[in-house]
């Protein structure tokens, strides 16, 4: 009776399968073993063999053979698959990633760490970048790639062999969220967008740089790159994007960017930038934003601010001390490494609060205080709270 074919089929793989075993085996498993052992060994004896010689291209201007690029992108696709599953991002409402203080947040670190490498709406990459090999990508041209989940774990982790770095402070997932949130916004961006978004007017009409008021001429360039984020007035972008730093405490300032420069105070956004100044121009940077005039501050605050004036004056039962002790308003002499909170942003006095909280936090020497206090309270609590401090206005100290 004839075989079936699908029966032929397997009757024949079961009769590859055996010759080929015996073919490595030679009727003997730990003949089969030292062959294995063996052809293992030469080939690792000819890899060295080869990198000793040194008759294989290292260089750039080379480029990898298609081969090789099918290889690397292939195990890439394939790690960052693995790796992010599981990764959401938090669950609040209105949808996180839509959260457009969080793309103001990204848009700022991306444009002085990410643009030259992976470009931007109206943005080619550098020449230097575009020699690189393997080359960055175009992120506008090649982000449906990669889902959210997957974003993430590329921007906190970054990838070997590709020169794509690791966040520089791997706690702040705040931060990467934030560069995936804007890195999904900027695939509908246009050139004048991103612009706004990145720059915040600090490039006029004309293409020149717009001029800041400032103390040191000297500064000019470093003011100018602290205003992408900060705003020209030191009020702060977004809203709460970035914090309000005009007439901020001086000392504190000073103390802040000693402490992003030395990873005592994590954040990746900001690390990056103290750690190119120098003690002088800390010092020159605190003093002309502590300097400048006060603009408008009062947020749209939300109706917990009855509520956040009693917690700023301390729980006693719930082991709260008061916040005015430190933070005014209260008519008292401050310490000066104390920031000031009254009209700062409340999108950032509830996020710092939460980070004091998750022992994500550093700074000044005081800071051990905040992780204690802030162990004490709960999400309503530090919402109502940054709600009242918004309220305010600094001259209420």
């Amino acid at each position: 009776m004839p075989f079936h074919p699908v029966e032929r089929a397997l009757a024949e793989a079961r009769q590859f399968a055996r010759a080929l075993a015996l073919a490595l085996t030679g009727g003997s498993w730990a003949r089969a073993i030292f062959r294995i052992a063996l052809l293992t060994g030469t080939a690792i004896a000819v890899a060295v063999l080869y990198a000793w010689t040194g008759f294989f291209s290292l260089s750039a201007s080379s480029g990898h053979s298609a081969l090789t690029y099918w290889f690397l992108d292939f195990g890439k696709r394939n790690v960052v698959e693995t790796m992010s599953t599981g990764i959401d991002p938090p669950s609040l409402d209105p949808p996180f990633l839509n959260d457009p203080l969080l793309v103001m947040k990204g848009a700022g670190h991306y444009a002085g760490g990410c643009e030259s490498c992976h470009g931007a709406p109206g943005k080619p990459r550098s020449l230097i970048t575009q020699r690189m090999s393997p080359e960055p990508p175009p992120l506008p041209a090649k982000l449906h790639r990669w889902n959210d989940a997957e974003l993430f774990w590329i921007v906190k982790h970054g990838i070997k062999f590709t020169g794509m770095p690791a966040w520089p402070s791997i706690q702040r997932d705040d931060e990467v969220w934030a560069m995936v949130s804007f890195l999904r916004a900027m695939q509908e961006m246009n050139a004048r967008d991103y612009e706004h978004l990145a720059y915040g007017g600090r490039v006029a009409a004309d293409g020149r740089p717009v001029k800041l008021p400032m103390e040191d001429e000297s500064l000019a360039a470093v003011i100018a790159d602290c205003a992408r984020c900060h705003g020209r007035d030191g009020m702060g972008r977004g809203a709460g994007a970035f914090p309000r730093l005009a007439q901020q405490q001086e000392d504190y300032l000073f103390e802040s960017l000693r402490a992003f420069a030395t990873g005592a105070r994590a954040s990746g956004m900001m690390q990056a930038v103290a750690t190119t100044l120098d003690a002088t121009t800390m010092r020159a940077l605190a003093r002309h934003y502590a300097s400048l005039p006060l603009g408008a501050t009062n947020d749209a605050v939300h109706a917990d601010v009855e509520r956040g004036r009693d917690i700023a004056n301390g729980v006693a039962e719930r082991g709260i001390p008061a916040c005015v002790h430190c933070h005014g308003p209260s008519g008292e002499e401050r310490n000066p490494l104390y920031p000031q909170l009254a009209g700062q942003h409340a999108a950032y006095i509830e996020l710092q609060l939460r980070l004091f909280k998750d022992g994500q936090r550093g700074g000044t020497e005081y800071a051990g205080i905040m992780h204690a206090v802030t162990r004490r309270m709960t999400p309503e609590d530090m919402r109502a709270l940054a709600d009242y401090y918004a309220s305010l206005r600094p001259e209420a100290e």
